[in-house]
């Protein structure tokens, strides 16, 4: 990288001069430690605080940088007193009293999104949403590979923004959080969308439209907006004069579903892309995954003859509605990043015949009410674990029988018993894994265990 031509960009676009700023990096987790090897590359003037008394990456920060000031065991006030800019790690919330009392003295917050898009000048493909995001960013990332170009996947999913500048690319396609978007202002992304908005991290959100606000962050700049037209949050997130392309599974838009002489076809613009039977992945959420991804690649102009065929032959990814077995004609499904209300929601819609469903973990503040009309109509028994287990219950208040399990285990084995020939078993939490697991793919990974204990 050329990092004159770097240094230029950060100092004119969030004031970041190696001369006079002094930087406090938040949290010694995979992004911190990759903005510590982006700063010192640089030769930029910074130190490390951590709430944890041993950090995850401490060792291996200390082997690389041996130098740099480390304050753990806590937010130490002397190091956020001298602080011109504060870069907050993702899981650090921007609510920390330390925090609110920097930015109150005039610190300035910047992410790590805004160093990489301070970094680059190859098309940003910028992704959030409270559903599908990282399904969609790997679709995209697929087609970009697939018509010939040198291709950088991370962000939320994967590999840290900063550690992409390692291998540069012809195009960057990015998950993002909503606690990534809170603190990033000049990401100018060439396609950005928001897939959808239902209630999630309310824990960390005042409310829904705080939450939503924070998602809208990912439009900011002047690229083409891509809009889910069947979601009224997003589409009042649009802005008179910006170029746009929606996608709907319901009606109409610029991209959408449209049955033709009995199959059902991926469309654009009257145009017949592909017929959803050759979209591998089941449920009518991943063929509104699938409208996003063609609008995505369209608006930075790749070629729809080879994103279709990215398209047909995607495989999805683990964790999320990942068929596990079938066992005496149940199928097994596996949809551990299921952590909200949402995706829950959208996983049982696209699932066909009667559902036992095993979910719990950590609500993060949501209203588990909202499950229940869907619950109705798809599920014939509920097995609950984790955390709020029991706020779950009251919930849906009778309206399918619920049983309780201890661990993954105990539930898999609770479902095998409930199951008929021609049912499935999903794992869908609508719920955190970090009350019990050390993250949604090893709850993940458990569940796939217990099954195939089933098998054996």
């Amino acid at each position: 990288m050329d990092k004159a031509a770097i240094i230029a960009s950060l100092k004119q676009k969030v004031a970041l001069d190696p001369e006079k700023a002094k930087v406090l990096v938040v949290g010694l987790g995979v992004t911190g430690l990759s903005v510590a090897r982006f700063l010192c590359e640089l030769g930029y003037r910074f130190a490390i605080t951590d709430s944890r008394d041993k950090p995850p990456f401490i060792e291996e920060f200390f082997r690389q940088m041996p130098d740099t000031p480390v304050f753990t065991g806590g937010f130490d006030d002397g190091a956020f007193k001298v602080a011109t800019h504060l870069i907050v790690s993702p899981g650090v919330s921007l609510h920390e009293k330390a925090i609110i009392k920097a930015i109150a003295g005039g610190v300035k917050i910047v992410s790590d999104i805004d160093l990489f898009s301070c970094s680059v000048h190859a098309p940003i493909i910028a992704i959030t949403g409270s559903n599908g995001k990282s399904t969609v960013t790997t679709m995209v990332g697929e087609m970009a590979r697939m018509a010939g170009k040198k291709v950088g996947v991370g962000g939320n999913l994967g590999t840290p923004v900063l550690d992409l500048l390692d291998q540069p690319a012809e195009t960057y396609v990015l998950e993002l959080s909503s606690f990534q978007l809170e603190r990033t202002s000049v990401l100018n992304a060439a396609s950005a969308t928001v897939l959808n908005v239902t209630a999630d991290h309310l824990d960390r959100h005042a409310d829904l439209a705080e939450y939503a606000r924070e998602k809208q962050r990912i439009f900011g700049g002047d690229g083409v907006m891509v809009l889910n037209a069947d979601d009224a949050t997003v589409m009042a997130m649009q802005e008179p004069g910006r170029k746009t392309f929606t996608f709907s599974i319901a009606g109409k838009a610029d991209f959408y579903l449209e049955i033709r002489d009995g199959a059902e076809w991926l469309m654009h613009n009257g145009e017949c892309l592909m017929s959803r039977k050759d979209l591998p992945l089941v449920g009518r959420h991943n063929a509104a995954n699938a409208l996003a991804a063609l609008a995505l690649g369209t608006a930075v102009g790749l070629d729809p003859v080879v994103m279709c065929s990215a398209l047909k032959s995607f495989k999805g990814l683990a964790h999320r509605m990942q068929r596990v077995a079938e066992i005496d004609g149940i199928v097994w499904v596996n949809d551990s990043k299921a952590t909200n209300i949402g995706a829950c929601i959208a996983a049982l819609q696209g699932s066909d015949g009667k559902v036992i469903l095993i979910a719990g973990g950590d609500a993060k503040g949501a209203d588990m009410k909202e499950l229940t009309p869907v619950i109705k109509e798809k599920v014939k028994s509920v097995v609950l674990m984790g955390k709020d287990a029991e706020l779950i219950r009251q919930a849906l208040n009778g309206c399918v029988p619920v049983y309780f399990a201890a661990n993954m285990s105990d539930a898999v084995k609770t479902a095998a018993n409930l199951a008929d020939r021609g049912e499935s078993v999903l794992l869908s939490p609508a719920c955190a894994s970090l009350d019990q697991y050390k993250n949604y793919q090893d709850r993940g990974e458990k569940f796939t265990e217990a099954v195939l204990e089933l098998v054996a």
